[in-house]
Parts: C-alpha cells; sequence; structure tokens
C-alpha cells in the first residue's frame, strides 16, 4: 500500500461546492433585495475570489473577507444592503447542501476498507460541521481538520503540523493529499513534503512552479495510485 493516510480537500473535491455556491448565491441575493441573474453572479464572483484569495495568502480573517466579499459587491452595485444579513443567510444556506462530487461516495466507501481518510478544509467551520453532519461520506472520515479549529489555514506549515499532531502513524511518507485547489492543497502539500494529488476535471493547464505528483479527473483514477 502506498498511501494508506489519504487526506481529501472538501470543496470541489469530495463536495460539489459549485452546486451549493449557487443555491447559497440565490438565497443572499434575495436577503439582499436583489434579483438572482448570471450577470450579478459573475460580478458577486469577482469579489468572492478575491477576498478568498487575500485568505489564502494570510492577508485577512476569515471572519473580514466573509463580509468583505458583500461589502464590495454591493458597493459596486450602489446600494444600501446589510452585507452582515446577506453573508448570514449564504453561510446558513451553504450548512446545509452537502451535495458530494461525481463518485466521491463510492470512493471514499471502498478505500475506507484499506485506507485512513481525513478531510482537510479551509471552509467556516459552521458550514463544514453542518455539511458534513448530512454528508454520505460522513462514515467513511475518521475526522475533519478545519482550519479555524486549528488556528491556521491551508496552505501554511502550521496547518500540518496541527494535522498531523492529530493522527496517530501518519508521516511525510505515508500519506496523499487530494485537492483542486493549487494554492491551497497543492501548494500546501508542497510546502510541507507531502506527496499531492490534484484533482482537475475541469482539465485546467498545468501550473508552473509546483510539484504535481499526481493528476486525475475522476476520483475513481486514485484506486490505481494509493
Amino acid at each position: 500500500m502506498r498511501y494508506p493516510y489519504l487526506l481529501f480537500d472538501a470543496d470541489n473535491t469530495l463536495f460539489d461546492f459549485d452546486r451549493a455556491e449557487l443555491r447559497a448565491v440565490k438565497v443572499s441575493f434575495k436577503t439582499a433585495g436583489l434579483a438572482y441573474s448570471e450577470e450579478l453572479h459573475r460580478r458577486y464572483s469577482v469579489h468572492n475570489n478575491a477576498c478568498w484569495a487575500m485568505f489564502d495568502r494570510g492577508e485577512a480573517s476569515k471572519e473580514f473577507i466573509c463580509l468583505e466579499r458583500f461589502r464590495r459587491f454591493f458597493a459596486e452595485l450602489g446600494i444600501d444592503a446589510d452585507p452582515a444579513a446577506a453573508n448570514r443567510a449564504h453561510l446558513d444556506t451553504l450548512a446545509t447542501c452537502s451535495f458530494p462530487t461525481p463518485y466521491s461516495v463510492e470512493v471514499c466507501e471502498r478505500l475506507s476498507k484499506t485506507h485512513r481518510l481525513f478531510l482537510i478544509t479551509n471552509a467556516v467551520a459552521s458550514v463544514q460541521r453542518g455539511r458534513l453532519a448530512r454528508a454520505e461520506i460522513r462514515p467513511y472520515l475518521e475526522a475533519a481538520f478545519i482550519s479555524e479549529e486549528a488556528g491556521a489555514q491551508k496552505p501554511t506549515k502550521e496547518y500540518f503540523d496541527y494535522v498531523f499532531a492529530h493522527i496517530d502513524g501518519i508521516t511525510t511518507d505515508n500519506c496523499l493529499v487530494i485537492g483542486d485547489s493549487l494554492t491551497s492543497d497543492i501548494s500546501g502539500a508542497n510546502n510541507y513534503g507531502l506527496a499531492c494529488c490534484w484533482f482537475n476535471p475541469k482539465h485546467a493547464p498545468n501550473p508552473d512552479g509546483l510539484r504535481v505528483d499526481y493528476e486525475i479527473a475522476d476520483l475513481r483514477e486514485l484506486y490505481d495510485i494509493v
């Protein structure tokens, strides 16, 4: 067995975050008195992505960026809407959405019989705990390591120090990080000297300056890797 310990990212790796986020955005827009449209969603996503990039770089707290994305969006639109109310509606909705990505339940069930599976995530703790409580994959995961609770986030060394301190028997040689995010999952694995598998179902171009040990477009491809 090459990698008996598997560290899975959550959003858009095991959970279909895009589907959940669409539902949450629609609810948050309604809370702000906005009629949903794809164009408005695109404009919101620009601010949302920029704010989460700040978080990944360690430039702002999660609490700040969750509100800031709506502040910037409403400021661009020139409307007097409450970013805190919109954010609460968004997070509350996300917490109820545990849509699996294709084959994630099948893969976790099968691999849990021979491997130890863990979740590593930067998601908001209340959202992630809510989703996990409802998720089909929950029985197959031994633990979830959420950045808020760890006091650090991917891709920092401190986050992985926390993870390793809470898993008996794990080493830098016997585990594999599996995730879709180059900035948090793959960079985090690179920073900590861990093997990594980039989940790339959209076939994005290979990154410059990052080590990608494995690349898959279908989670079932893990069977031949681990």
